[in-house]
C-alpha cells in the first residue's frame, strides 16, 4: 500500500506571535486553489499562483498558523510525469511564496490512482482525497489538531476531505468550484465555508480564529 509522499520547506523566521500554540493548520489544494489549474502540470514554466494566493498565506504565517498543500497527484501514478518532476514545480512554488514573505511548512502528496495508475502506483492507499492520509501524517509529524483546523479546496473531493478529517472546509470559487459547489449542493455536502477565492477563505480562517478565542498574544 503506497504511502504519502511530502516535501519539507525550510522554515522562514517564525513570527513573535502564535496561536493554539502552534497546532492549528490550514491545508490547501494546490491546483486551482494556490495555483492556476492547468490540467496535469509538469513543468514549472506552467505554474501561475492564483492572484492574492501569497498573501493569503503570508496573513497566516503572521499568525503562527501551519499551512500545509495535501495535493492529490495522480499524472505521477498515470505517467504524464514523475515524482522527481515535482520537485522543480514545487521549489518554484516555494519562491514564489518566498517573494511575498509567504512559506509552506509541509507539501503533501498522493501520486497514486488505483484503476488509471501504472506500477508501482496502481494501489488503493489511504492518502488519496478524499481520504485523509495526508492529513493524518500533519497530525503525526506537526501535532495538528484537526477539529481547530481548516481544510480549503475547489473540488468536492476536497470538502469531504475536510469533512472526514474533522476540520472546516472551505470551498473556493475558483479552478473547479463552480462544479463542486453544484455537486456538493445535489449531494447535499455543505462545508463550512463557501468563498470566491483562497484570499476571501484566509480572511473567513482568520474571523473564525477570533472567535474560536485564537487571538495573538
Amino acid at each position: 500500500m503506497g504511502g504519502v509522499r511530502k516535501e519539507v520547506r525550510a522554515a522562514l523566521p517564525k513570527p513573535d506571535t502564535e496561536v493554539n500554540n502552534g497546532n492549528v493548520a490550514v491545508f490547501f489544494d494546490r491546483d486551482g486553489t494556490l495555483i492556476e489549474d492547468v490540467g496535469y502540470l509538469t513543468s514549472p514554466r506552467g505554474m501561475r499562483l492564483i492572484p492574492g494566493a501569497a498573501e493569503a498565506v503570508a496573513r497566516l504565517n503572521r499568525r503562527n498558523v501551519l499551512t500545509c498543500v495535501v495535493s492529490n497527484q495522480s499524472g505521477v501514478g498515470r505517467g504524464y510525469l514523475t515524482e522527481a518532476d515535482l520537485v522543480p514545480i514545487h521549489h518554484r512554488l516555494n519562491e514564489e511564496l518566498a517573494a511575498h514573505n509567504a512559506r509552506l511548512d509541509r507539501i503533501y502528496y498522493c501520486p497514486h490512482h488505483a484503476s488509471d495508475g501504472i506500477p508501482p502506483y496502481n494501489v488503493v492507499c489511504k492518502c488519496r482525497k478524499p481520504a485523509t492520509g495526508m492529513l493524518d501524517q500533519a497530525v503525526r509529524e506537526l501535532g495538528v489538531a484537526l477539529d481547530r483546523s481548516f481544510m480549503v479546496g475547489d473540488k468536492t473531493i476536497d470538502v469531504q476531505t475536510g469533512i472526514a478529517a474533522g476540520t472546516r472546509a472551505i470551498l473556493v470559487l475558483t479552478g473547479f468550484g463552480t462544479a463542486s459547489f453544484d455537486e456538493c449542493r445535489a449531494k447535499g455536502i455543505t462545508p463550512a465555508y463557501v468563498a470566491p477565492t483562497v484570499v476571501e477563505a484566509v480572511t473567513f480562517i482568520l474571523q473564525q480564529l477570533e472567535e474560536d478565542g485564537e487571538k495573538h498574544a
